[in-house]
């Protein structure tokens, strides 16, 4: 029997690098407390979502994954605390920028990164201004306590990268997230949101952790960013689902929490084998995926 206990954690990002640093590893320290062993924050918990607008430069808050604050906090922290930390951050590699994921073992030692795959590009979700599409592939990564996948934010909504994930051996998916209101589209997506990634779960008989951030993020007008006035409310909902898809914990929409949650992988294993869904696949008549 191999038990894995996650945390999903749920925070308001501020404008302080450093407070949101100290404010994650303090919430860090607690998951581990509670017994988690692998902890997702939120995606580009660094900042706020400074991807509401366009600024050339906001570029400068690229760095490479060695010198990144962040990853070094999460090398830190697993070291000490014995945890494994999907680090999100904003990559700088040579002259392109990713938005990316640093995957950091029990005991410090760096596994790799993934690049974000899907960028999404609509009313003050404009990060095709910021990132480069991935060049990784979808990855998963074998960790002290298990192999996990980790997708980000825009990623959750595709079945192509919860399924990629799960062919690979994925045990878990983790899902680091910014996401809230829709301004323009005025509608509450959140239930949606978290059905899509019910759905995957389901799908692959894998569980499914989200980090969402909360809060509302406003932009005042300046000549940087020509003038924009705009605010974005972010909804949290952060949750963890057993491999069935069914919710077995979540956040609420406006509250810093911690949510943590255990799993045995080899009962999820069995459970997985015995339903047939990666046996009967039949990957030959699926051309069409790939249109």
């Amino acid at each position: 029997m191999r038990k894995i206990t996650a945390a999903a954690i749920q925070m308001r990002c501020e404008t302080s690098v450093e407070r949101n640093l100290e404010k994650a590893e303090g919430m860090i320290r607690q998951a581990a407390e509670k017994g988690a062993q692998v902890i997702l924050l939120p995606e580009l918990f660094e900042r706020p979502y400074f991807c509401q607008e366009k600024r050339y430069d906001y570029y400068g808050f690229a760095l490479p994954v060695e010198e990144n604050p962040a990853v070094a906090m999460g090398k830190r922290l697993a070291k000490e605390l014995s945890v494994v930390l999907p680090i999100s951050f904003y990559e700088q590699d040579g002259n392109v920028l990713y938005n990316s994921v640093a995957c950091i073992d029990a005991g410090g030692d760096f596994l790799g990164i993934y690049r974000k795959t899907h960028i999404p590009c609509d009313h003050f979700y404009q990060e095709k201004f910021y990132f480069t599409p991935g060049n990784t592939g979808f990855q998963v990564f074998q960790t002290r306590y298990g192999t996990i996948g980790v997708g980000i934010c825009w990623d959750q909504w595709f079945p192509e990268t919860a399924r990629a994930m799960a062919i690979r051996g994925a045990e878990m998916i983790f899902y680091p997230t910014a996401i809230g209101s829709e301004p323009i589209l005025e509608c509450d997506s959140m239930p949606h949101w978290r059905r899509c990634m019910q759905g995957h779960s389901a799908a692959n008989l894998v569980p499914v952790v989200a980090a969402n951030r909360i809060g509302t993020e406003s932009v005042e007008p300046c000549e940087e960013n020509g003038g924009q006035k705009s605010s974005l409310t972010f909804y949290g909902s952060s949750f963890m689902t057993d491999e069935t898809g069914a919710l077995m914990a979540e956040a609420s929409r406006n509250q810093e929490e911690i949510l943590v949650w255990s799993y045995d992988l080899d009962q999820i294993r069995e459970n997985r084998l015995s339903w047939g869904l990666f046996r009967d696949r039949r990957p030959e008549c699926y051309g069409d995926l790939v249109l």
